[in-house]
């Protein structure tokens, strides 16, 4: 081998050696984050998870089973509530052009035969406590509570049996909704079904 074909052997193979190195170099090479304390440079890093599990006491677990039965009653009747003030809406819409008395109660009757027949069973399956969500919900819904709703629709008689029968299930049919305070944790159930399902809030014509 001549001279000149070993020295250009050689560089090329210096050249390689160079490259491979400067290659291996940036591959073994790792970023890290890092700040200056005293002019001493700490690298950042990220610990794994480390969880701690603990007994929840009587308290917190009473707690958790009024929170998943008020949230399961929520997701159970606002289908039911909103369903209503949009009843609400196309009744007081048709009722503003019925002049005579009979037959808006005639009108108000057939309405009403309607929603027993696509609402009673499921409705008559709510228990106690869920009634009583489903109620507030309608007050959210068509801003009135069921006794004014009652009242309007089937007269003051009606509205006191009504509620005669509501308060010996220890419920009251002119509860308020107030979604600031004492009503906020429904309204966050709320607005866990209306974007789970996509729902819009109804305009109720007053």
């Amino acid at each position: 081998m001549s001279f000149l074909l070993r020295y250009s052997f050689l560089l090329v193979l210096m050249v390689f050696c160079q490259y491979a190195l400067t290659a291996q170099t940036s591959r073994d090479t790792i970023r890290l984050q890092a700040f200056i304390i005293d002019g001493d440079t700490v690298s950042i890093s990220t610990l794994s998870n480390y969880q701690i599990y603990a007994h929840i006491t009587d308290a917190q677990r009473i707690a958790r089973a009024k929170y998943n039965r008020l949230r399961n009653a929520v997701y159970v009747t606002y289908p039911y509530a909103r369903r209503a003030g949009i009843v609400m809406n196309d009744i007081n819409r048709h009722l503003e052009g019925i002049k005579e008395k009979k037959d808006r109660k005639a009108y108000i009757q057939s309405r009403e035969k309607e929603l027993k027949k696509e609402f009673a069973t499921p409705l008559t399956n709510l228990s106690v406590y869920q009634g009583k969500i489903l109620m507030k919900l309608i007050n959210r819904e068509t801003g009135n509570n069921c006794y004014e709703i009652i009242k309007e629709y089937q007269g003051g008689l009606t509205a006191r049996l009504y509620q005669t029968v509501a308060f010996f299930f220890n419920s009251n049919l002119k509860q308020p909704y107030d979604p600031l305070k004492d009503d906020m944790l429904i309204e966050k159930f709320v607005q866990e079904v209306k974007r789970m399902y996509g729902y819009n809030d109804v305009s109720i014509r007053q």
